[in-house]
């Protein structure tokens, strides 16, 4: 079976698919807010850039869409029956990647939470999920997070002058 659009068409089409402030994404985060946590998005700093995080509980959450990280058993999840190849070896990477983050972010002390697309899909579906999303932040515990060192604030003595003795006792002349 060809394609019904041109290579043109499907590349624009293609490129339209956002990464970051997808429906899902916002979805999760008014309802995380609504119920007063507070969080950053896009953490670049962490292994792959977990779509939420909060780091007062130690929490990174992950919002996936069924197609593009190969869910099984949903309806969503259906590889396209052209350049069946590329699709097949696209997803695997990308569940790979997403074991390798998962990993790196447990063994950095975080928790790693992934909802699914179609886990909020419906109104009632979504009620269920994020209610059971915030008690699983809420009520888990932080494992092995190491505490944050400060920096400290180094003072410079450039207002003194070269021959400035600084030494635990005076000078003593025998």
């Amino acid at each position: 079976m060809t394609d019904r659009m041109t290579t043109e068409e499907r590349h624009r089409c293609m490129a339209a698919i956002k990464g970051k402030d997808t429906k899902p994404e916002m979805i999760v985060r008014r309802y995380l807010f609504s119920r007063g946590l507070r969080y950053r998005v896009n953490v670049k700093k962490l292994p792959g850039s977990p779509d939420i995080v909060l780091k007062k509980y130690g929490v990174a959450v992950f919002i996936d869409g069924c197609f593009w990280h190969g869910h099984k058993e949903c309806k969503y999840y259906k590889l396209p029956s052209t350049n069946i190849d590329f699709w097949k070896a696209k997803v695997a990477k990308n569940k790979a990647r997403d074991y390798v983050n998962n990993v790196d972010l447990e063994l950095e002390g975080w928790r790693v939470i992934r909802i699914w697309e179609c886990e909020i899909k419906t109104k009632e579906q979504r009620e269920e999920r994020l209610s059971k999303l915030y008690d699983e932040i809420v009520s888990g515990t932080r494992i092995n997070m190491p505490k944050r060192k400060r920096k400290k604030k180094i003072k410079y003595y450039d207002d003194y002058p070269d021959d400035f003795n600084v030494a635990a006792e005076p000078e003593v002349n025998y």
